[in-house]
């Protein structure tokens, strides 16, 4: 998918429109391994391997792509230290932080619906 160049337009910023940098960058954001490693970094900073054990099941591919189309949205930065091996750490910037604050309220709201939802569940699988 190409970059949208950022126009004055209001409708650029509209999310249901297909054509514009607003649906991109929701579209980079709204996937399951985004949001886990958004939520992991938390207000913290850790390297590679710290994050890839502490989002069970994420693949070294799907870190990688997610954390490269992160820190190409801004909201991680990657900081190599110059030692022998490499120690390469990531952190939240401040929009990072502020998108963490709208996936916490997510979760909450997975934890206070999880029991209705699981009852939907297994109404409608029954």
């Amino acid at each position: 998918m190409g970059t949208k160049q950022l126009s004055s337009s209001i409708n650029e910023a509209d999310v249901r429109r297909a054509d514009t940098l607003a649906r991109e960058i929701f579209s980079d954001v709204a996937n399951k391994w985004a949001l886990l490693i958004i939520d992991a970094l938390g207000e913290r900073t850790l390297r590679f391997s710290e994050l890839r054990d502490g989002i069970e099941n994420i693949s070294h591919k799907m870190l990688t792509q997610n954390l490269r189309m992160l820190e190409r949205n801004g909201l991680v930065e990657r900081t190599v230290h110059p030692v022998v091996p490499p120690r390469v750490e990531y952190t939240l910037t401040e929009p990072g932080r502020a998108l963490r604050a709208t996936i916490d309220g997510l979760c909450d709201w997975t934890h206070r619906h999880l029991g209705h939802i699981e009852a939907s569940r297994h109404r409608f699988d029954g």
